[in-house]
């Protein structure tokens, strides 16, 4: 199973939309309006603020403390890895509906593929 990528999610948008199939709304239209729409998240989050999307889920601004991690080629030498911002994301109620009618074998499958590559 491959990764779903902006381009996808502009060509759906695209494809679904009557407006857009009788020429009223361009693909281009559609792509600005999927990446503005990435660019207000992204602002937002980089301001500290959470971002809600209903019956998706919320992105929270979360800090992580600063801990001491280890150099794989040098464990013996200490890291001091500081404080940062990192973005957690929760499911919302109808997501979580859908993920448990998610067959798990085709995740694991798709999981173990790409390991392989």
């Amino acid at each position: 199973m491959r990764n779903l990528t902006k381009r996808e999610i502009v060509q759906e948008i695209y494809k679904d939309k009557k407006e857009c199939r009788n020429g009223n709304i361009l693909q281009s239209d559609v792509k600005d309006i999927v990446q503005r729409t990435l660019d207000i998240i992204s602002a937002s989050l980089g301001c500290g603020r959470n971002v809600e999307l209903r019956n998706f889920g919320v992105l929270e601004v979360q800090v992580r403390k600063p801990r001491v991690g280890r150099n794989p080629t040098k464990p013996q030498d200490d890291v001091m890895i500081p404080k940062r911002a990192i973005v957690k994301f929760k499911s919302g109620k109808e997501l979580k509906a859908v993920l448990r009618k998610l067959d798990l074998s085709v995740v694991e499958q798709s999981k173990a593929s790409r390991a392989r590559k």
